[in-house]
């Protein structure tokens, strides 16, 4: 009992926050002890394991005494002790040097000899003790964590040049200098060094241009300002994931590999089967070769010559005979079997070539890379409900922009029983959320792009969250359009004409100084699927225009009626054939849907205020270049 209320009584101990390691790599991410509120102040003192590569780095070297004077006057120095087994080759040579100082002076003690001395001395002299100061980020985070390493423990010339992995364990310190870092880790093991070819590096520089950049896709992720782009891009797709399953919608994959133009009219990769170009080059010779001597006959030759092999050798009564007979019958089969490999390899050719022209003869063959998948998604929202589909979308636009690049990612959504309001509202709270969810989630490296690429990003995001969107029909962004004095293009705009992304922007950035949705478009301007208005001129499209980005978010409310769906295709030109999958889906069991396509790449760029498309996507296609 007496010891229980001497327990009781004694203060509680204070519990400190033991830092878990990576599960799969036994290192600790630097995000763990740099990202905390106190900045790792309550970690102080223990021990971890850390691996990184190295941003910037000094050394510093150590103030010494200065050594005792040595004696003029030759002198036999006394007998040191023998060292012990655990003492260094380094520390045995140090012991000696006055000795070898010595008997350098008794032969050579002319000035003529000073300079062997120097350098004699120069060889003997140890380095003088340092620390180098290394600043190590592992990608975790945008911060870097300061890390000490002595020189009697590593040598630093193997640590300073920048791209330089380390591995190293040590223990938390608080910080000698306070300011930027707030603790900083003491090495006492190094474990792994990935040195770096410092003069091929190319990020060699402290700052290297963001457009330098792209021409080292596979290294550039190591700056702080790519670093924190993709993880900030990495917690957009996450955030986009989560928004559908919030809301019920089920994940569906579509194809790449596709024979259905979505738009209709759109330019488009075509993927094409060819063989190897020396096949193509020796199967017209092998087609071009003309035979003198025929399989056949060459066959019953060698047939003739067993015979008289076989005569021979029963008569026995010439030795010389049967040899000549017996070669002359080797080399008849040799060739025969040359002509019947010969046979073969032009039959194989023969079915390759018709297999190419059976190909090249057929139009419903033609195979494309997707440019949207709508419809695809389409298929399954009218049996399971609300569906969502994010992958690469490919447009062969020759033409190369700031904003647009021949692959990109899509994010895409289709609901059933939805109408255009339903949808419209969706890509409102679709688009709010994202926003939301990067400045909830990626705090410090938004901290780092308002720093380093816009100021003003973090205010233009809650200014999102926090407006309500201007909604507006096509026909009134034709009347505002065409009121405004200022505007670079003086042309005024007539009705059915398509708004370009300069009208788009016009107003988002100058009229209305927000996010803009423009619906009921029309119908030449939108593709062949979607719903057609009562007014039979314009279609229940929209397309939502975020400032300093353009069109954000392309949608529509598809047609559900198969008599003015296949109306739409006839009228338009397109094979019917192609179509006649998603014809089907009105057929059996037609039902109100609708959809929108979500440009994911703008959306990285509008979070981070980057204005090139090329410095938000980690390797970026561009028309004829994809060297990696």
């Amino acid at each position: 009992m007496d010891s229980e209320k001497a327990a009781a009584s004694a203060p509680a101990a204070t519990t400190t926050t033991q830092l878990a390691p990576f599960k799969y790599s036994n290192r600790v991410l630097l995000k763990t002890i740099l990202e905390r509120s106190d900045g790792g102040l309550e970690l102080v003192g223990q021990r971890v394991l850390i691996g990184g590569w190295v941003k910037s780095s000094k050394e510093v070297m150590k103030q010494q005494t200065p050594p005792p004077p040595q004696p003029a006057a030759y002198h036999i120095p006394a007998r040191q002790p023998e060292p012990k087994s655990d003492v260094s080759c380094v520390e045995i040579l140090q012991s000696r040097i006055p000795f070898l100082r010595t008997i350098v002076k008794v032969l050579g003690g002319s000035s003529s000899n000073n300079t062997l001395r120097e350098r004699i001395d120069a060889v003997l002299k140890p380095a003088p003790p340092s620390t180098a100061f290394l600043k190590v980020s592992d990608g975790s985070c945008p911060a870097s964590l300061q890390v000490l390493v002595e020189s009697s423990l590593f040598p630093p010339c193997q640590l300073l040049h920048t791209g330089t992995c380390v591995t190293v364990e040590g223990v938390l310190q608080q910080a000698l200098v306070q300011g930027k870092h707030v603790v900083e880790l003491r090495v006492e093991k190094v474990l792994h060094i990935g040195t770096v070819d410092y003069s091929k590096y190319p990020l060699s520089k402290k700052r290297v241009p963001i457009e330098k950049l792209r021409e080292c896709f596979h290294i550039r992720a190591r700056t702080t300002t790519v670093g924190s782009v993709m993880r900030i891009r990495s917690a957009l797709t996450f955030g986009a994931h989560t928004f559908c399953h919030n809301h019920g919608f089920i994940s569906v994959q579509v194809p790449i590999l596709t024979t259905t133009d979505c738009n209709g009219v759109s330019e488009k990769y075509k993927v094409t089967g060819l063989f190897d170009k020396a096949d193509q080059e020796e199967e017209p010779k092998a087609i071009a070769e003309i035979e003198v001597v025929s399989l056949e006959a060459i066959k019953a030759a060698a047939k003739e010559k067993s015979s008289l092999v076989e005569e021979l050798k029963r008569t026995d009564s010439n030795k010389e005979a049967l040899a000549a007979a017996v070669q002359d019958l080797r080399k008849t089969n040799e060739l025969a079997s040359q002509l019947e490999a010969r046979e073969k390899s032009k039959l194989k050719t023969s079915q390759k070539l018709e297999n190419v022209k059976s190909s090249e003869g057929s139009s419903s063959s033609e195979t494309f890379l997707t440019v949207s998948g709508r419809l695809h998604l389409e298929s399954y929202a009218c049996s399971l409900g609300n569906v969502y589909s994010f992958g690469p979308r490919f447009r062969a636009d020759r033409g190369e922009s700031p904003k647009h690049v021949p692959e990109m990612l899509m994010f895409e959504i289709e609901m059933a029983f939805s109408q255009l309001e339903d949808v419209m509202n969706c890509a409102d709270d679709f688009f709010k959320f994202l926003c939301k969810w990067v400045l909830e989630n990626c705090a410090e490296d938004m901290k780092f792009v308002t720093q380093r690429i816009d100021k003003n990003r973090i205010d233009r995001l809650q200014s999102v969250i926090s407006s309500s969107f201007e909604r507006i029909s096509y026909t009134e962004a034709l009347n505002v359009l065409n009121k405004v004095t200022d505007k670079k293009v003086e042309t005024k705009l007539q009705w059915g004409a398509a708004l370009t992304d300069e009208d788009l922007s016009h107003l988002s950035e100058e009229v209305y100084k927000k996010p803009v949705i423009v619906f009921n478009h029309p119908k030449e301007t939108k593709p062949f699927y979607v719903r057609l208005n009562d007014d039979a001129k314009t279609v229940a499209a929209f397309d939502m225009v975020v400032p300093k980005i353009g069109k954000l978010i392309s949608g529509s409310q598809n047609e559900e009626r198969s008599h003015i769906l296949s109306t739409r295709i006839k009228d338009l030109g397109l094979p019917r054939e192609q179509y006649e999958w998603y014809l089907d889906l009105r057929r059996h069991g037609t039902v109100k849907h609708s959809g929108f396509s979500f440009e994911f790449d703008l959306m990285v760029l509008f979070a981070t205020g980057l204005t090139d498309v090329r410095d938000a996507i980690p390797f970026p296609r561009s028309s004829g270049k994809a060297n990696n």
